[in-house]
């Protein structure tokens, strides 16, 4: 249970932290933001704040930012013939229901013969008590629709759109979301920095007399600087490159008394409960200093970033279905990690950002990246990319993502449900 509690959170926050990327870029560019939902399905709650309607949904997986443009029109919903109710108020007309879940107060009922809601913004037909005489009826531009489903949003005029932002405004709001997971992720680690009660330096602690580092030198208080002229700013990447080098030996450069010294030292392959790594046998020295935390902090996100990017290098020159993770395998995972206390989940949920920030600027269409690489794309020819031209490439990169999904996400159950 806690496992669960801890995977809805977890995932919450970090999509919850991308949406709110492309929802303040977006609300900054004047692209209006109709809806602001956290989760998906059936809707259980929504208020309406500043323009935006604020829903929370069933399920407590993903979210989304819905924004104006034409994805999202509502003239798919108004057709000739179909009966709504209107509320007028100084002539023009402020709210219309399409829903029989909900009643409005001062409401006329009006059967539709034309209706736009994008430029000219108009409904034309007949009153419910004169089926004659055909009236038309302006419609504010901040007039709201209640849908079908209940969900009351603002409607959307065409100077309100995505389209109609310039196309560096629609860069930044595509480039946000991914940006807003790369500054959860910082502040995460660096509080991670100050939570803990100490972190580790690359200064030697021990150096075990049964181990190849003292066999070869290494001593208490001797400074890491380097492993193969390699500079190492952490003990993190120190151990990821003895655990990950295939040379048998590193050559260590360490600060002992100001002289810098440089030897070599063995690695040795352990093996335990089945699990194989390298080793060279030192542990680090713990420090409480503030300098220490903040470069703690630095250093663990730069290798969050680093680490996390060559495996995605590594997955493009090598593809694998095991080298990807998909909601079943963050489940798994955060599970795992819940058990080890409220830190670990904190760390996980960092690292968790920093890939969702990376994996949604792959230039794949549909993903943040494909959509950047088409804004680049428009900025070089300086004419906006033909309406069917994007609509093809982004329906083929989400039948790429599907299929892709779909794959992983069997991919996670065999191996981790049914090996």
């Amino acid at each position: 249970m806690v496992g669960i509690i801890a995977f809805i959170i977890v995932f919450a926050v970090v999509v919850f932290i991308h949406e709110l990327g492309h929802f303040v870029a977006a609300k900054k560019s004047g692209v209006r933001v109709r809806e602001f939902a956290i989760g998906m399905g059936p809707k259980v709650f929504q208020v309406r704040k500043n323009g935006t309607t604020y829903t929370l949904r069933l399920l407590p997986l993903g979210g989304y930012v819905r924004m104006a443009g034409r994805g999202d029109l509502d003239s798919a919903e108004l057709q000739p013939g179909m009966t709504i109710v209107v509320v007028r108020e100084n002539d023009v007309v402020t709210r219309l229901n399409l829903s029989e879940q909900t009643e409005l107060v001062g409401g006329i009922s009006f059967t539709l013969d034309k209706a736009d809601l994008v430029d000219e913004l108009f409904i034309q037909g007949y009153l419910e008590d004169d089926e004659e005489n055909l009236v038309k009826w302006a419609v504010s531009p901040d007039a709201t629709i209640i849908e079908e489903n209940g969900t009351e949003v603002l409607i959307a005029p065409r100077s309100t759109h995505l389209e109609s932002a310039k196309v560096w405004q629609r860069l930044i709001i595509n480039f946000a979301g991914p940006f807003m997971n790369f500054v959860l992720a910082t502040i995460l680690f660096f509080g991670l920095a100050f939570a803990v009660p100490s972190v580790t330096t690359t200064v030697i602690e021990q150096a075990q007399k049964s181990a190849p580092a003292y066999s070869a030198g290494l001593r208490h208080d001797d400074q890491i600087i380097k492993l193969d002229n390699k500079k190492i700013n952490n003990w993190q990447s120190m151990q990821t490159y003895i655990q990950t080098t295939p040379e048998h030996s590193v050559k260590v450069t360490f600060i002992r008394d100001g002289k810098t010294k440089t030897i070599p030292v063995k690695i040795k392959l352990m093996s335990e409960n089945g699990q194989k790594y390298q080793m060279i046998g030192i542990t680090p020295k713990q420090s409480t200093a503030f300098n220490e935390r903040v470069k703690y902090g630095v250093n663990t996100t730069g290798q969050a970033f680093t680490q996390i990017f060559h495996s995605i290098k590594d997955l493009i020159v090598k593809p694998n279905l095991n080298k990807l993770g998909g909601p079943v395998s963050i489940f798994k995972t955060t599970s795992d990690v819940s058990s080890l206390g409220i830190l670990a989940i904190i760390s996980f949920t960092a690292w968790l950002s920093v890939n969702l920030g990376l994996i949604n600027l792959f230039p794949i269409p549909a993903l943040d990246g494909g959509k950047i690489v088409l804004n680049v794309i428009e900025m070089i020819v300086r004419r906006p990319i033909p309406e069917k031209v994007e609509n093809y490439v982004t329906i083929v990169g989400a039948g790429i993502l599907v299929v892709l999904m779909v794959a992983v996400t069997w991919n996670d159950i065999t191996r981790i449900f049914l090996k």
